[in-house]
């Protein structure tokens, strides 16, 4: 059951395409698990749409000498539209897998058109960078093997994980596919997995590990997130 959801505001500046390309796939692979929040998006859209249409009422009112001009138009779009006798053609989503440590799991369409470079691992976290060019965020799959941990650490800006496959828990919680989670440098957690799990993530800095070994990487951080 999924218990973690982008905020209210974070679906409306979905809604209204403000959000970067990485926090966009998010919320939209979010949606593609979570019916209570495809139902926030469908109404959300369906206002923005209202909203539109009563301001291009109002304009028109406004320009009242043009009313005649732009049903002229109107109707000639209509014309040309059934006038055409080509057929559309339905492209189907080509919907990528991936091959982790513990299965096999297949991508939300949401990530089907995005490229991934190589895999790289890092004790029990395999990683593969999506290509998009959003410095200073990074947006990642991370593959964490059955029984694996994240060191402890906080963040140095914020951390969005939305968890595509299997579970994993924290201090905080636990978490399983669909859950959309968003932390900060409030937040200091160690993740662990029992069974294995996928996730998407998306940060704007470095994380800072808290104890052991891990903490040899903070001073090249920056490199790592």
């Amino acid at each position: 059951m999924i218990t973690h959801h982008p905020s209210d505001e974070l679906l409306a500046a979905f809604t209204q395409g403000e959000l970067t390309a990485s926090l966009s796939i998010a919320v939209a692979a979010h949606n593609e698990l979570c019916p209570v929040c495809q139902e926030k998006v469908e109404k959300l859209n369906a206002q923005h749409a209202q909203m539109l249409f009563d301001t291009d009422n109002e304009t028109v009112d406004e320009a009242s000498n043009d009313i005649q001009e732009v049903e002229l138009s109107w109707m000639s779009m209509i014309d040309d539209i059934t006038d055409d006798d080509s057929q559309s053609l339905l492209v189907p989503i080509d919907i990528k897998s991936v091959q982790l440590s513990y299965d096999k799991v297949q991508l939300p369409r949401a990530l089907s058109n995005v490229s991934l470079k190589k895999w790289s691992k890092l004790g029990d976290v395999s990683r593969a960078r999506l290509e998009l060019e959003e410095e200073p965020i990074r947006s990642s799959l991370l593959d964490i093997s059955p029984g694996g941990v994240v060191p402890l650490h906080t963040h140095k800006g914020f951390e969005l994980t939305l968890l595509l496959d299997g579970s994993f828990e924290d201090d905080m919680g636990t978490y399983h596919a669909g859950d959309f989670i968003w932390l900060d440098k409030s937040h200091t957690h160690s993740p662990r997995t029992t069974d294995g799990c996928l996730c998407y993530a998306v940060l704007d800095d470095a994380m800072e590990f808290k104890e052991g070994f891990s903490k040899l990487f903070n001073p090249i951080g920056s490199f790592l997130y």
